[in-house]
């Protein structure tokens, strides 16, 4: 029996983020994530938007949470070394009759003391967007962009650090409150925790559930998304967003850049019942293109050179608007319970705010003194890609494995993979590297790097071939040979 002061159910942002708060305090603290890394559902399949905090009306949880979190970001950024750029975003309009909309939009943007909100004419917005065609756009100079995988690892590696164990294939199956604390039965054995705190995105029901009925329900709202090659990243130079689709409660077809330098088309919005139903589609496809195309015109038929899809967990369906507030809250029944559900969209900006109101709910159940010892910063080196000649010259003097180039379409060595791999959370599948040094996220789409992981797996790590995993526990890559021993 391991016994721990908080539990947190979930490692995606919302629980990494948490993790991060706690770790500053002098407190035992344990992350169950069922899957394979951190970031592996929802918190890497988004658009990595840093929202601003226009969408969501003046009293609710969301606008305030997401204001606050983007005010956090840029500080967080510059601790953690996650990238972090500031496009800002245009929302137009297609026609006179979205105008009002928009209006509508900077006025709630505005009641949530959003900074910078101006009105531009279609003439104003091609100056610095040549490429779109609108009447007019609400120009948001405060939304941003980042990775957020590497965001979500950098919360979670940095917990880490600080000593919060994160146990990765750890599925929660039972929770049950015994006197002062709260017993949790997983996959891998049995744990104790005095607070528990239920970050677990499309399975917070799930959780509730365990120890008292649920008074709400969750839908399931998947959104496909189109990855553009790097050639076609100077079609825009800003987030462009269509004015929203209120039926749906989500924001529409938008056209992203990322970090990264492609562009991103997407989402769809599609209900649907299965959480492990992340396909992609042709019609989707074809949908997200002809919806990019009416605000791209010259937006080429063959620049897609990946497909995604990810899935929002909504408190309300299409009927009622599509639109339910955060609810983030401790269970009146059985004190010590923590519960946030339906944190989708704009979550991953709000997570560090909501983290830092998770800390004021724990202050009140358990007595919280700060570590001297808290280690704020990760001194992360650049990509080899990106540093001078004469620096990466000095590195492959240091180690020849610096000079080995693994990942050719993302010019990755293999010094690199080896360092993801050896992470502090103990994360070792092959999206585990892809997350963390790129390899395997360019145009082949890993077809010539994949081999060479695997072979720096068995290698350095010792890990049997048929240990390795894609990205989740039953992923495995091979399940045995198709020849006998090279000896026979």
């Amino acid at each position: 029996m391991k016994n721990f002061q908080v539990a947190i159910i979930g490692g995606g942002v919302i629980g990494s983020a948490i993790a991060r708060e706690l770790s500053k305090y002098k407190l035992n603290i344990a992350v169950f994530e069922m899957g394979s890394d951190v970031a592996s559902g929802t918190s890497k399949a988004n658009s990595g938007v840093v929202h601003s905090g226009i969408n969501s009306p003046h009293s609710s949880l969301k606008a305030r949470f997401c204001v606050e979190g983007n005010k956090m970001f840029q500080s967080l950024a510059d601790e953690l070394g996650f990238p972090l750029q500031w496009v800002g975003k245009y929302i137009i309009a297609k026609n006179e009759g979205e105008i009002n909309e928009l209006e509508h939009l900077k006025k709630t943007g505005m009641d949530n003391s959003v900074s910078g909100l101006e009105m531009k004419g279609g003439s104003e917005v091609k100056k610095k967007e040549p490429n779109v065609s609108c009447v007019k756009a609400l120009w948001v100079p405060t939304a941003g962009i980042t990775l957020p995988y590497e965001f979500t690892i950098a919360l979670a590696e940095n917990a880490a650090e600080n000593n919060v164990r994160f146990f990765l294939e750890t599925k929660v199956t039972g929770l049950k409150k015994q006197q002062n604390h709260f017993l949790i039965k997983t996959n891998n054995g049995d744990f104790q925790a005095e607070v528990v705190v239920n970050a677990a995105g499309l399975n917070c029901r799930e959780v509730v559930s365990m120890v008292e009925e649920p008074d709400f329900q969750v839908y399931l709202c998947r959104g496909e998304y189109l990855v553009l090659d790097k050639n076609y990243s100077s079609l825009i130079n800003s987030m462009i967003y269509p004015v929203p689709v209120k039926e749906l409660g989500v924001l529409g077809v938008h056209i992203t850049p990322t970090i990264e330098g492609n562009i991103l088309l997407g989402p769809s919005a599609e209900f649907i019942d299965d959480p492990y139903d992340k396909r992609t589609t042709k019609e989707t496809m074809n949908n997200l293109i002809q919806e990019a195309k009416e605000i791209i015109p010259s937006l080429p038929d063959k620049a897609v050179i990946n497909a995604y899809s990810g899935i929002r967990c909504k408190l309300a369906l299409p009927e009622s608007g599509g639109w339910a507030d955060y609810r983030i809250e401790e269970s009146k029944n059985m004190p010590g319970f923590i519960n946030l559900l339906g944190v989708e969209s704009p979550g991953l900006t709000a997570a560090p705010a909501i983290a830092k109101e998770i800390i004021k709910m724990i202050s009140r159940l358990i007595e919280l003194k700060e570590k001297n010892s808290f280690k704020s910063r990760i001194h992360g080196r650049k990509r080899f890609s990106e540093l001078s000649t004469e620096e990466q010259l000095n590195l492959i003097k240091e180690d020849e494995r610096w000079g080995r180039i693994v990942c050719r379409c993302e010019h990755v060595t293999e010094a690199e993979v080896i360092e993801a791999l050896s992470n502090p959370i103990g994360a070792k599948t092959i999206s585990s590297v892809k997350y963390r040094c790129r390899a395997g996220m360019g145009r082949c789409q890993g077809g010539f790097c994949t081999q060479h992981i695997v072979r720096i797996m068995g290698e350095y790590f010792n890990m049997d071939v048929t240990d390795i995993k894609l990205k989740s526990p039953n992923s495995n890559l091979f399940y045995g040979r198709t020849r006998g021993d090279q000896s026979d």
